[in-house]
């Protein structure tokens, strides 16, 4: 009978060998949490496509952030729902806004929790599309304008990072050259550098209010076919001053996270998306899976594939579990 000569089972024999030779470690220090907040007093409004999270108002999303930063998390990136909609989402560049205000608070209360702010207007705009309208088209450079003063909105109220997601060409630099020209040279630029569009953002749409209510967003998020594209669209914003640079879904895109990661020498984010997040509590919930071995596998599968950190719905839960 032949004898293989190595034999790699050897070294899976048991939970402490396989942990000793893990090739990839996660931790609630790879985490950042998103949160949905709210104008109101006592809102806690759970999102039904998205079991586990909630539209919450600020003294709600502030007990939140306690929590997140108890269980080691370091950061938490914040979305809007504004009070008023118009064309142009000027709550979005408001200094009464309910972000800027849930940043005040946040940072009042947990001075060490990282603050992140997306930057974008789909939230804010009667019309739900990620900048200026004229002839039922997003104008690029009308646009770039808005985030910037939304931007510099958020550092003023103390966000210690900014995450511009709107895909418009030139968004990093007009951004860094305003937050520069003001006096917030020391806040880094998260940008959502490679964000394609997805059908996994659906669930999303609901949590944010955000779904377009014409056409669709493929004339600015990448085309799910293409890889080099998104190469070219990272190096843009490399050389307008993106501090890190994300891949955004990150399941069905873990290729690009790779070839990100092997490109670029800055930090990787991924961000796991809420379709991804849906599905495997849908699943799980019909008991067609585990849902905390998917969840983990998920999350492993990312940072593999090069991502140093990770944009989660899952991250409260997986850090309860890699902190037993």
């Amino acid at each position: 009978m032949f004898q293989p000569m190595y034999r790699p089972r050897r070294l899976r024999a048991n939970e402490n060998i396989r942990r000793m030779v893990r090739e990839t470690k996660l931790s609630p220090d790879d985490f950042i949490y998103p949160l949905f907040v709210t104008h109101g007093k006592g809102v806690k409004k759970e999102i039904s496509s998205m079991p586990g999270n909630f539209q919450q108002s600020i003294e709600n999303i502030v007990k939140d952030c306690e929590e997140v930063q108890g269980l080691g998390i370091p950061a938490v990136l914040l979305f809007g729902i504004p009070e008023h909609k118009d064309e142009v989402g000027s709550e979005a560049y408001s200094d009464e806004g309910i972000v800027q205000h849930a940043i005040k608070a946040i940072k009042n209360k947990l001075p060490e929790l990282i603050v992140i702010t997306d930057v974008c207007l789909c939230e804010y705009t009667s019309h739900g599309h990620c900048g200026v309208i004229k002839n039922n088209t997003v104008q690029n450079d009308a646009t770039l304008e808005l985030l910037a003063k939304e931007a510099l909105s958020h550092a003023r109220a103390g966000a210690d990072m900014v995450a511009p997601s709107d895909m418009m060409d030139g968004r990093v630099g007009a951004i860094r050259h305003t937050l520069d020209s003001e006096g917030f040279s020391d806040t880094p630029i998260m940008s959502y550098a490679a964000k394609y569009a997805s059908s996994f953002y659906g669930p999303f749409r609901e949590a944010a209010e955000s779904t377009p209510q014409f056409g669709d967003r493929r004339s600015y998020q990448m085309d799910a076919p293409n890889s080099r594209e998104a190469l070219r669209e990272v190096a843009l914003d490399v050389d307008e001053g993106a501090d890190i640079v994300m891949v955004k879904p990150a399941l069905a895109y873990l290729d690009i996270i790779y070839q990100v990661k092997q490109q670029f020498n800055l930090p990787v984010a991924a961000y796991n998306v809420s379709g991804e997040f849906s599905m495997i509590k849908a699943a799980a919930k019909l008991g067609w899976i585990d849902g905390e071995r998917a969840m983990m596998e998920s999350l492993i599968a990312m940072k593999r594939a090069g991502a140093d950190i990770i944009l989660t719905y899952f991250a409260k839960e997986a850090a309860v579990l890699l902190n037993k």
